[in-house]
């Protein structure tokens, strides 16, 4: 219709609709039926759109144009109602049996009452485990206890009840100890004990028994001729007993079985007792030694005979080249068993315990040829200056072997990554699996003491999972129940139960990579794969 210098087009009573082939439409007068695309297509495009305009319409001026309704057509979705989950849904959850006799104070016989669930163990031990559902496990706490108030009030009493247990435990571990030592302790040889008569616990006690005499007899030494190398010799001796008791003490503490709050056990206890071992030869070896040299030259004194300081230095020569021995055997032996060279075993200190008496005795070699030295030319020359310079030179040997020890340590306790060559290998293992398209973010930690937990983000094929689930299967069945499937209800209920399926293949796969991540590096003790 045109008015002036503007047209417009009046909309057209007919509505068009496009429609996919085979689809059930529903017209607006009710009723329903199947049409193609083509003929349905054909008819909408070739339908203009009637235009009324001045001198090109046929019909006369204010009488309308009369044509037959179309129906309208609508396609219609047929979608599974979206489910909302609850509380009471998630009260189907399974719960294993100690959960349900922590949790809600039940008895193991109340549980021999309950439906047991097989389930796919988490464990590496146990191929399948016993759960119970978590709403047949309150039900039954409700029913023992009466009502949900005294179920409450009975966890509050055990609650109470533990935190008095743990504030008593230290008096309770007093009243066990005085007991022994009253009655004697009649229980065998602990595994505790055992560690210090093999590996880095027997090179610890032989170190400890020898530095003792040592500084005994050096002591005796400085007190009959004044020396102060010999001083120094005899604070170092010292040191390095205190240091190496320390070790024992981190031996022992990392044989500790793994708790609540210490999941991954304690194993870098021996990094620490060798951090604090270091840090104990910096303060008082070699600062004791450096104070001792700087007052000998600011104040120098006659020394006295030196005959029995020699005879004591080379007895301290033969005991400390003696231990010296034991370690260095021990550190090839482990060194040999990773695969690694001498050089390498100690830099990256695999064994904190071994290399600290290592490095100390390696130390105490070399300060009694320097304090032999020095005392030899006090001696010639009678100049006490010789003497407090070998003082000097022993703190600063002892503060080298201190310095390293921290940073090897301290490099240990941070986490490090494992060699890049392992951690190649592990990669290759798992990017060569067909059930893996891909892993991201690769991380592999050595947590120390040859404990490696290693993570990674793994995105799963999940045609190659669902294809082993099929392998597992019988086919000729599962066609049967899908033909039978004839309604949503039934194809939820089937699209459920080989859903929970195919992830438990999923979770097989998992505990099937982890084996083989162990087996291809003994060293590995925890594996975490996440799912992307």
């Amino acid at each position: 219709m045109k008015s002036g210098s503007l047209s417009y087009i009046l909309p057209c009573n007919r509505l068009p609709v496009q429609l996919m082939s085979q689809v059930r439409v529903y017209t607006s007068n009710g009723q329903k039926k199947d049409l193609g695309s083509e003929d349905t297509n054909g008819s909408a495009r070739g339908e203009p759109l009637h235009k009324v305009g001045t001198g090109q319409d046929t019909t006369s001026a204010g009488q309308k144009q009369s044509s037959p309704k179309q129906p309208i057509q609508l396609k219609v979705k047929a979608v599974l109602k979206k489910r909302e989950y609850g509380p009471k849904y998630t009260q189907n959850n399974f719960i294993t049996g100690v959960r349900a006799i922590n949790e809600f104070c039940l008895k193991s016989s109340d549980l021999d009452q309950l439906r047991k669930i097989k389930r796919r163990s988490p464990h590496d031990d146990t191929e399948t485990f016993t759960v119970y559902l978590r709403s047949d496990v309150e039900a039954k706490s409700l029913e023992v206890w009466g009502s949900p108030e005294a179920l409450a009030r009975e966890r509050k009493r055990r609650k109470e009840a533990e935190i008095k247990y743990r504030e008593n435990l230290f008096r309770n571990q007093r009243l066990l100890w005085e007991y022994k030592e009253f009655f004697g302790n009649t229980k065998p040889r602990s595994s505790t004990a055992a560690m210090f008569f093999k590996g880095p616990g027997k090179v610890v006690m032989v170190a400890i028994c020898i530095n003792g005499l040592n500084f005994f007899f050096k002591l005796l030494a400085w007190v009959y001729t004044g020396s102060a190398s010999m001083f120094s010799e005899a604070i170092h001796s010292l040191a390095d007993t205190c240091n190496q008791a320390l070790l024992a003490l981190g031996i022992s503490q990392s044989a500790r079985t793994p708790d609540p709050s210490h999941p991954y056990g304690f194993t870098n206890m021996r990094y620490i007792a060798s951090l604090i071992s270091g840090v104990g030869i910096f303060m008082m070896g070699a600062g004791l030694s450096w104070y001792h040299g700087i007052m000998g030259l600011l104040h120098p004194h006659p020394v006295e005979s030196l005959l029995w300081a020699y005879c004591i230095l080379a007895g301290s020569l033969v005991s400390e080249g003696a231990t010296l021995l034991v370690a260095i055997n021990e550190i090839r032996r482990s060194a040999r068993a990773k695969g690694l060279s001498f050089y390498q075993y100690v830099v990256q200190s695999r064994d904190p315990s071994t290399n600290v008496v290592l490095l100390e005795d390696a130390a105490a070699v070399l300060s009694v040829a320097v304090a032999a030295t020095c005392m030899g030319l006090t001696s010639l020359t009678g100049n006490p200056y010789y003497d407090s310079v070998g003082s000097l030179g022993v703190g600063t040997l002892l503060g080298t072997v201190s310095a390293f020890l921290i940073y090897t340590n301290t490099e240990a306790l941070l986490g490090r990554s494992i060699e890049p060559e392992q951690l190649q290998r592990l990669t290759e293992l798992l990017e060569s699996d067909p059930v893996v398209r891909a892993i991201h973010d690769v991380k592999a930690t050595d947590m120390g003491m040859s404990k490696v937990r290693f993570k990674a983000e793994v995105d799963f094929d999940g045609r190659v999972v669902t294809r082993s689930y099929l392998e597992k299967q019988d086919i000729e069945q599962l066609l049967q129940e899908i033909q039978q499937v004839k309604t949503l209800e039934e194809l939820e209920a089937f699209m459920l139960k080989h859903g929970e399926n195919i992830i438990d293949t999923l979770g097989a796969e998992v505990d099937r990579l982890e084996k083989d991540l162990k087996q291809r590096n003994p060293d590995v003790r925890h594996v975490d794969l996440e799912i992307l």
